[in-house]
């Protein structure tokens, strides 16, 4: 029963990244525009579709932490590369976890893609299977939507299983 707590608090967690971020949409760093009616509901239909694009981006990294089941929390054992910004403009990070367990293990990583300021961009989740005692493993995060400028990368919620 534990571990339905705790995905309960990852899902809400990451319930509220979205709507924070999708609240914030129309406020990211040189967004500054015209105001009125018609700017007000074009601001309203950008953040509901930034919405629905986080929220596919939260299910997606919701369903791969959900995957690590009875968990403990690993965010220590885990280094993050230098962020890429692909072709397509998706961010992508390479993920190394250090397994300090006494038995081969497996990593659900959550990676948050941030700006400068810390304003949550985009969220990924890389699993990184059967990793051997006192070894690491790794894996890279690829970001789900095209993203520009500075883009930082943070561990997120972490399990080790």
């Amino acid at each position: 029963m534990a571990g339905h707590g705790r995905q309960g608090a990852v899902g809400a967690a990451l319930a509220l990244a979205t709507v924070v971020t999708a609240g914030c949409a129309s406020g990211l760093p040189g967004s500054a525009g015209p105001t009125g009616p018609v700017a007000s509901a074009a601001a309203s239909r950008a953040a509901r579709d930034a919405g629905d694009a986080f929220a596919g981006a939260g299910a997606e990294a919701e369903r791969g932490i959900a995957a690590a089941r009875g968990g403990v929390d690993a965010r220590n054992e885990v280094r993050l590369g230098a962020v890429t910004l692909g072709g397509d403009g998706r961010a992508a990070t390479r993920v190394t976890a250090r397994n300090t367990a006494g038995s081969a293990k497996s990593f659900a990583v959550q990676v948050d893609f941030t700006d400068r300021a810390g304003n949550l961009l985009d969220v990924a989740v890389v699993l990184i299977g059967n990793v051997a005692p006192r070894a690491t493993g790794q894996g890279t995060a690829h970001g789900n939507h095209p993203l520009h400028g500075e883009v930082r990368a943070v561990v997120g919620t972490t399990l080790r299983y």
